[in-house]
């Protein structure tokens, strides 16, 4: 089992950990990890008031923590003419989809009534279709003064996925207890996204620093779950907006900047927004 190292955090966006990798069969539910302020390890929700309602989970689920080995996974591989594009215009990034993937497959939505995972989600019967998606962030992104709260969509994946928080409306881990497909993604209403990273994004080969995988709704980038020297990160690596500062590859340039990171374990993507985010979309 992996055991957190002791975390040093050092100022707003700065940290100084050293931790293993997430234990895959025991990560830390969510919804015992909602803040009220800037926290690593937590999500930080502009929403406050929720129901708790927690989806039916099978054995999965232990206690305070959760097996992501052990979840059912929905079943199929429907291929969709996904599109992501992003267009530079002064300082502004803009950032067009149609909210399907450009290069995986999701699965079979609604759920097979055959199937495992259907027995833990038998009330949606969401389908997946189409969305006309416009993000402008910054080409270029700053940090504000201090971290704001987040709620909702935190990005989109470089696969023309919308990228969620790691809580669902009900205030609970998504990631935990909803089932999902084999590359981490699932419907709402027509909306298919993610609420984590997706086994299914082309990350970078070797043993180096993950490759960019999602812009956040602030402008800065999510990498993969591997940071400098190729180790795999978890929350107690990264500060309380799930990221850190270095030297990473920004628009084909070696740049010093700030940076969020997936990984296994919640918050998952962004913890919090360390820039001013953009509105996001509603579907």
């Amino acid at each position: 089992m992996a055991v957190a190292a002791a975390v040093v955090v050092l100022a707003f966006g700065s940290t100084m950990a050293s931790a293993d990798a997430p234990d895959d069969t025991a990560l830390p539910l969510g919804e015992l990890h909602i803040s009220s302020g800037p926290e690593a390890g937590s999500f930080w929700s502009c929403q406050t008031n929720f129901s708790n309602r927690k989806p039916p989970a099978g054995d999965w689920i232990s206690g305070s923590t959760w097996d992501s080995t052990a979840k059912p996974v929905v079943p199929g591989e429907v291929e969709w003419d996904g599109e992501f594009s992003t267009e530079i215009s002064g300082d502004d990034r803009i950032i067009t989809a149609n909210g399907v993937p450009t290069d995986h497959t999701t699965g079979e939505f609604p759920i097979p009534t055959d199937s495992e995972a259907y027995q833990y989600d038998p009330g949606n019967r969401s389908t997946i279709a189409e969305q006309d998606i416009s993000i402008t962030v910054p080409v270029l992104p700053t940090k504000s003064d201090e971290p704001q709260c987040a709620s909702g969509t935190v990005g989109i994946t470089v696969s023309g996925v919308l990228l969620n928080s790691g809580l669902d409306a009900e205030g609970v881990d998504a990631v935990a207890y909803h089932v999902e497909d084999s590359c981490h993604g699932h419907p709402a209403g027509t909306t298919y996204h993610q609420h984590s990273w997706s086994p299914c994004l082309e990350d970078a080969e070797g043993d180096g620093h993950s490759a960019l995988l999602a812009y956040a709704l602030d402008g800065f980038g999510i990498y993969g779950v591997r940071g400098k020297g190729g180790e795999e990160l978890s929350a107690a690596d990264l500060d309380e907006c799930h990221g850190h500062t270095h030297k990473i590859k920004w628009d084909g340039e070696k740049v010093k900047l700030y940076h969020y990171h997936f990984t296994d374990d919640f918050p998952y993507a962004v913890g919090c927004f360390v820039g001013t985010a953009t509105q996001a979309p509603h579907f």
